[in-house]
């Protein structure tokens, strides 16, 4: 009989049917209770959420070894998984995944500070055995996960430009994986946040909507460099508009005229976000969240793993791989007509507005202000992403400064206000600034 490998039967530590760990003392005296959560880590490994100082934990520290039984929520299999114990970890990766599923479960049950994790228990697993008993057949599988992930390869390897990308991703997500809600944030380490660059699924795009480091599963997610995956609705790892209700009652008003809502659902059910990851550092978050409970699978976490591993390579390479074209021709530019349009630049943040309407802010503000400026001096609207680097007035970082990338958000947002001003892409590393009315530019 071929022996039982733990990574076949990850769906028994979903937590849809509770797990029993009966552990003995020294006595061998034994104990069973029920446990909250079991976190798959690899083929020889589990973890354990540890809650409580009680029996249980007791008889783990004075005697390593113990036995978990688990069931097959689909068809009602049942396995008994002898364990080793090792270590407890009380930070970090594992830990912060833990952490924020027990939140979920916690919110699900009605127990939302009683449940809490004191740490994350690791066991070497030495043996299953599959226990004897009638099973029912599985469920065939929504979609064959390897099969939408090679269609998804191919599809990106096809980008030739960061839009193009971002864009076919999002599409990917919805066409081959059904995954109806997603949106895609980048990292931008001198604010130590992440900004929306691309969603699908919302009303508001969102686009240059930012999520600061830690904040919510995103921001952790981020931060630990680990994805997390939430199965039930929880307060505490969602981003709430309390920020916004907060700068409301201090009286923040800057805070608040240069805030992009952020397009999340109103009642997400299940999150996943997984780190865009490259070369050590960190470029990004890929989120999907959905609705229905239960809605993301270890499945659906490899996958899009392995997804934003590609992601991170294409960017990598499109952003830092020189290819060569001509300098585009100019083309002729439309009049400029209407009345003039006043334009705002704070330089504490590079926020720009148009008349009282919030364009942008940051690295994206600077590069727009610079672009503005150059047109009404001098009547300049052919830029290209080489001359910007140089530029002094954009100070852009020293270290992956994703100026391709915001120069994607900025066309984005401005498109998205339906602006008098647009930047369109002429070539690899080349684009044009499309200006509709006169511009009366003020330094605030």
């Amino acid at each position: 009989m071929n022996a039982i490998m733990l990574d076949t039967i990850r769906e028994c530590f979903e937590g849809v049917i509770p797990a029993v760990l009966g552990t003995a003392d020294l006595a061998g005296m034994p104990n069973a209770s029920y446990l909250s959560q079991v976190q798959y880590m690899d083929r020889d490994h589990v973890a354990l959420s540890y809650q409580f100082f009680n029996k249980t934990r007791a008889n783990i520290l004075a005697n390593p070894h113990a036995r978990l039984t688990v069931v097959n929520p689909y068809t009602g299999a049942q396995y008994s998984l002898a364990l080793q114990y090792l270590r407890t970890e009380t930070s970090g990766q594992l830990f912060e995944s833990m952490k924020a599923k027990l939140a979920g479960l916690a919110s699900h049950t009605g127990m939302t500070g009683v449940f809490k994790l004191l740490g994350s228990d690791v066991f070497r697993v030495n043996e299953i055995i599959c226990v004897d008993g009638d099973v029912a057949p599985p469920p065939p599988p929504a979609r064959n996960m390897l099969a939408a992930l090679r269609l998804c390869s191919e599809r990106l390897l096809a980008c030739r430009d960061l839009a193009q990308l971002f864009d076919e991703t999002m599409a990917c997500l919805h066409e081959k994986l059904g995954i109806s809600h997603a949106m895609l944030l980048l990292h931008d380490p001198q604010a130590a946040c992440l900004y929306t660059v691309a969603s699908h699924g919302y009303e508001q795009s969102g686009v240059g909507s930012e999520i600061p480091l830690g904040q919510g599963v995103i921001g952790v997610a981020a931060r630990e460099g680990t994805a997390i995956r939430i199965s039930h609705m929880t307060a505490e790892y969602s981003y709430s508009r309390a920020i916004r209700q907060q700068a409301e009652g201090t009286g923040l008003a800057h805070a608040l005229q240069t805030e992009i809502p952020y397009p999340g659902l109103a009642e997400s059910r299940s999150q996943l976000a997984v780190p865009i990851q490259g070369c050590e550092r960190l470029i990004g978050v890929l989120y999907v969240e959905s609705p229905q409970d239960l809605r993301f699978t270890y499945d659906d976490e490899d996958a899009l793993v392995t997804l934003c591993g590609q992601l991170a390579m294409a960017m990598h390479i499109m952003q830092n791989v020189p290819v060569p074209e001509p300098e585009p021709e100019p083309a002729a530019m439309p009049d400029v007509q209407g009345a003039p349009l006043a334009v705002r630049h704070f330089p504490d943040n590079d926020s720009v507005f148009f008349g009282d309407d919030y364009m942008i802010k940051g690295v994206a503000g600077a590069v727009l202000w610079a672009m503005l400026q150059d047109f009404v001096a001098h009547g300049k609207t052919a830029f290209s992403n080489r001359e910007l680097r140089l530029d002094q007035r954009v100070r852009l970082p020293d270290v992956s400064d994703n100026l391709e990338a915001r120069l994607v958000l900025l066309a984005r947002r401005l498109c998205e206000r339906e602006a008098p001003v647009r930047i369109e892409k002429t070539g690899r590393g080349h684009f044009r600034l499309c200006v509709q009315r006169p511009l009366q530019l003020t330094q605030a």
